[in-house]
């Protein structure tokens, strides 16, 4: 049971991986302008509920399997993404919106963001992996 918990979080990690550089990779597309903004928004708000759900099921997966050093490690994550969503201004495309994303520093700000899943994600990958490697050990 143990290691078919980490197994599943473990590759929901490597889609959340995966998504994160999705991110950054459409961001720094924008920032050099090989995409207008509105392409750019589009296909990045396509993700964010996935990945909003992709980071509650890794957060549920640990609060069933009473791991709770882990479960705190990605309560934070999870919550900022429901924040994040939660919070977008009435009228806007979604978080990221093209009339506002090249104001007040927004792109570096979104950037800065993807960069920093990126290395919670990689540091939760081995993580998951150690801990499924010690419950196969063990059963």
């Amino acid at each position: 049971m143990e290691a078919a918990v980490f197994i599943l979080s473990l590759v929901d990690c490597c889609a959340l991986i995966f998504l994160s550089v999705y991110f950054i990779i459409t961001l720094s597309d924008l920032e050099c302008d090989y995409i207008n903004a509105r392409a750019c928004c589009s296909k990045l708000n396509k993700w964010v509920i996935p990945e909003m759900v992709g980071q509650c099921l890794s957060t549920m997966l640990m609060l069933v399997s009473m791991h709770w050093f882990i479960l705190l490690l990605n309560l934070p994550v999870a919550a900022w993404n429901i924040y994040r969503h939660v919070k977008v201004p009435m009228g806007n495309m979604g978080v990221f919106d093209p009339t506002e994303i090249h104001n007040r520093g927004q792109l570096k700000s979104h950037m800065k963001e993807a960069m920093i899943k990126l290395g919670y994600h990689l540091l939760c990958f081995f993580i998951y992996l150690y801990s499924m490697i010690l419950a196969l050990i063990n059963d």
